[in-house]
């Protein structure tokens, strides 16, 4: 039987990134799926400013901002007649340290389609109608352990990790036993689907919103369709007020009742659902050799879209810690820390979602109250950093009111231009790639780069950036190094008290864009322990330690 490195089981949003992020490392990656063709569902509205990081990261971004459409001022109506309007995104721009400003809206069909395609580029395709229904982890001396998964039809295999990444009636959950507490709001309920409207009836730059005391109808325009349109509204309710399944003639009743187009103008309802308030979560993302992310660990109030955001960003966690292990870099330990940082956020998620939920239920009572409600600065996930972590540790502690990141926090990013070319860039594009990298600031950084360099140089994983001041000489600049010419990067991680007198900054940032050490460049131990731990001790260990220690 062969084995492959990680099984991923679940090709919606997050098993794709997920498997995008290993498939560009070299592990050998499968994904497989229960449903026999990709399900055209009518789900998320789209990437939120992170999660747009993280594409662009894989180098999908543009193609996702080509395909959608940025996101539409709401027309509310009470009472059949528009009362209010609100564009959440009016005062928002984008900044020097965040390029994205606003989440995407693109159907989640096609985003799954753009990630399918770039994971094919890596020889990966997606394997449909493959539905998990045994997994039993073996611990043997030859192959430092496994998982056998077994299938409903077709041959076992073998894999060295799984990830189960299949939403939240997820099997691989349920084999594990893992519990899956939190409440089902049977209240709390909407009727979804994707619907054609009549040309012409409706404004497709705005997101119409009506909402009476007795219910109400949302309707968004779907980007890249002529005619489409996402459906959202209370369920029609029989004569003792339970809610009713939703149908197409229902769809057109609800229309009619609420707002001032008669039904006849819904001309096509399709991928029709029922949503409830699901507040849950696993009480673990890792059971040895198996792992959870996504709506299969946790799923929230629909609020602020944080759904599968959430999913996209354990994914970008997992990846690289998965593929540092498989490569033999890190110790399987760095796995705990997947649980480690990123259950408190899904925790803080399930409580932000429900607290916007409730915030937009308020809103809604009042005429001109709407969905804007649920927008707020903490859901563009560019705040959600992980302090707490063990990963976290080292450097130096910052004061409180000190500017710049802290370790465990979102490395910003800011617009440079290349050292030897003079040509545009930003620190997110230096980042991009499965890579950790280390950014030097101020001459007295040289050092503590030309030994990360030595030691790691070369395939092991770790690059090394000299970021200049515009006013620094940098004749002999190294390959791949940038010059700060506005003092963007500098303002952002809070080093220019460092300049020319001070000994200079290094910042670690790990793959996925946080801070892993923020030290003083002469701390060349801080910077040293924690890539040894991430990528072992890379060249180095080969020659004379006291090679290594010469620079302390």
């Amino acid at each position: 039987m062969g084995m492959t490195d990680v099984l991923i089981v679940g090709a919606g949003p997050t098993g794709l990134v997920l498997a995008c992020d290993l498939a560009r490392r070299g592990t050998a990656v499968r994904i497989v799926d229960r449903s026999p063709a990709p399900p055209r569902t009518s789900r998320a509205k789209g990437p939120n400013p992170r999660s747009l990081e993280i594409l662009d990261d894989l180098g999908v971004a543009e193609e996702v901002l080509a395909a959608g459409s940025a996101p539409l001022p709401m027309l509310k109506y009470r009472d059949r007649r528009p009362v209010a309007e609100a564009d959440p995104w009016a005062d928002s721009a984008p900044s020097p340290d965040a390029r994205y400003d606003r989440g995407w809206l693109i159907a989640q069909w096609r985003l799954e389609g753009i990630l399918r395609d770039r994971l094919a580029g890596y020889g990966v395709r997606v394997e449909p109608g493959r539905e998990v229904v045994g997994l039993a982890q073996r611990r043997n001396e030859g192959d430092g352990g496994h998982v056998d998964v077994t299938y409903a039809d077709g041959p076992a295999e073998r894999a060295r990790y799984v990830v189960g990444c299949d939403g939240a009636h997820s099997s691989v959950r349920k084999l594990l036993g893992i519990t899956f507490e939190g409440t089902t709001a049977e209240d709390q309920m909407m009727v979804c689907g994707d619907v054609d409207l009549a040309d012409g009836v409706l404004d497709r730059t705005r997101w119409h919103q009506w909402f009476d005391e007795d219910g109400a109808v949302m309707l968004c325009p779907i980007p890249g369709t002529r005619a489409g349109w996402w459906f959202q509204a209370g369920p029609e309710r029989d004569g003792r007020g339970q809610p009713l399944a939703p149908t197409a003639d229902g769809f057109r009743r609800l229309l009619a009742h609420h707002t001032a187009l008669p039904g006849r103008d819904l001309t096509r309802a399709e991928l029709l659902s029922t949503y409830r308030v699901n507040v849950r979560m696993a009480d673990r993302f890792r059971a040895g050799r198996v792992l959870l992310a996504g709506d299969a660990a946790h799923v929230h109030a629909i609020a602020g879209g944080l759904g599968m955001n959430t999913g996209i960003q354990d994914a970008f966690n997992l990846g690289w810690k998965l593929g540092l292990v498989l490569a033999g870099h890190a110790d399987a330990e760095l796995l705990d820390t997947y649980e480690e940082e990123r259950l408190p956020v899904a925790a803080r998620t399930l409580d932000l979602t429900s607290e916007r939920l409730r915030a937009t239920l308020e809103a809604i009572r009042r005429p001109g109250g709407g969905l804007d409600a649920a927008i707020t600065p903490d859901t563009t996930g560019l705040g959600v950093g992980y302090r707490w972590s063990s990963l976290a540790a080292g450097g130096r502690a910052q004061e409180a009111g000190e500017p710049g990141p802290r370790a465990g926090d979102r490395a910003p990013d800011a617009p440079c231009a290349d050292a030897a070319t003079g040509v545009g860039t930003r620190l997110h594009r230096v980042f991009a790639g499965p890579r950790t990298t280390v950014l030097g600031f101020g001459p007295g950084s040289a050092a503590v780069l030309r030994e990360t360099a030595d030691a790691y140089g070369g395939d092991a994983g770790v690059r090394v950036c000299r970021v200049y001041a515009a006013h620094e000489d940098r004749a002999g600049a190294e390959p791949g190094a940038v010059v700060d010419d506005a003092g963007h990067a500098a303002a952002a991680y809070g080093t220019e008290a460092s300049g020319d007198t001070g000994a200079g900054t290094v910042v670690v940032v790990r793959p996925d864009h946080h801070v892993g050490v923020l030290a003083p460049a002469d701390d060349a131990r801080s910077v040293r322990e924690y890539l040894r731990r991430l990528h072992g001790t890379g060249r180095s260990a080969e020659r004379s330690p006291g090679m290594v220690d010469a620079v302390r």
